[in-house]
């Protein structure tokens, strides 16, 4: 469980670090189920959006109550997970991902999601760690982005740079199977990895399901994002569905 000064953490900078460190043998499991996937579908060097669609064995990580007990304080009890990605930034030459806010490519509505960032290997600012901009949450709201379709880079949106200063990040440097939460809201992003050492995240997308998770506005924004979110499967984590407006029916 967090503590009340990480609750409060999290309110005021938008993300907090766990005290829950995820074991070796469930990281080694992870790193396999990785291989094997890359094996079939190679074009996910760099970044896999949707692990679910191919592999439901990362849903067991998702499910862990150590982890869920977190997640639930900061959004609530009623949660489901709609998504799961990997951000694999190999040594040598692993893609940037831009700055940018989660909420700018997610048709959840109300706008409202928990992420769990994983380290599944170390994170350093050597091999490329994530980098937060603490408090940029606060406004509620998504900034100005713009397409910028570099192939250097994992995604596509990237934040208007009067947006926010790069002086202020943070830096999240995390042992393997350390774990972080960041909200919705805050505005994040991380460089290349030139370091000979990878740097694996695993991401584990939960929203309370007071909100609407809104296939058609996923269809309408499906071509400028490249991201199909329309098909994802949505799967209730614990409580009710508050809204009685999302499905969980398994999606191939």
């Amino acid at each position: 469980m967090l503590s009340e000064n990480q609750v409060a953490e999290y309110d005021e900078n938008g993300f907090v670090i766990l005290d829950y460190k995820l074991a070796k043998e469930d990281l080694d499991e992870i790193k396999i189920y990785h291989d094997l996937l890359l094996d079939k579908h190679p074009e996910f060097r760099d970044y896999c959006p949707t692990l679910l669609k191919y592999n439901l064995d990362f849903l067991k990580y998702a499910k862990k109550p150590e982890i869920l007990d977190c997640v639930k304080q900061v959004i609530g009890p009623n949660l489901a997970i709609w998504n799961q990605s990997f951000f694999a930034k190999p040594g040598i030459n692993g893609k940037a991902t831009p700055w940018h806010q989660d909420g700018e490519y997610w048709p959840i509505r109300p706008l409202a999601t928990c992420t769990v960032w994983l380290a599944v290997d170390d994170s350093n600012e050597e091999n490329g760690c994530l980098k937060y901009i603490p408090g940029s949450h606060k406004r509620k709201a998504t900034r100005k982005h713009s397409t910028n379709n570099d192939v250097n880079y994992t995604l596509n949106q990237e934040i208007d740079p009067n947006e926010y200063d790069e002086k202020d990040a943070y830096n999240l440097c995390l042992e393997a199977g350390q774990m972080a939460l960041h909200d919705v809201f805050i505005i994040h992003g991380s460089g290349t990895n030139t370091s000979p050492h990878s740097r694996r995240g695993m991401t584990m997308r939960y929203m309370p399901t007071s909100s609407t998770f809104d296939r058609k506005l996923a269809q309408d924004q499906a071509e400028k994002f490249k991201l199909d979110h329309q098909h994802r499967t949505l799967f209730l984590m614990n409580g009710i569905d508050e809204s009685k407006t999302n499905d969980f029916l398994i999606r191939s």
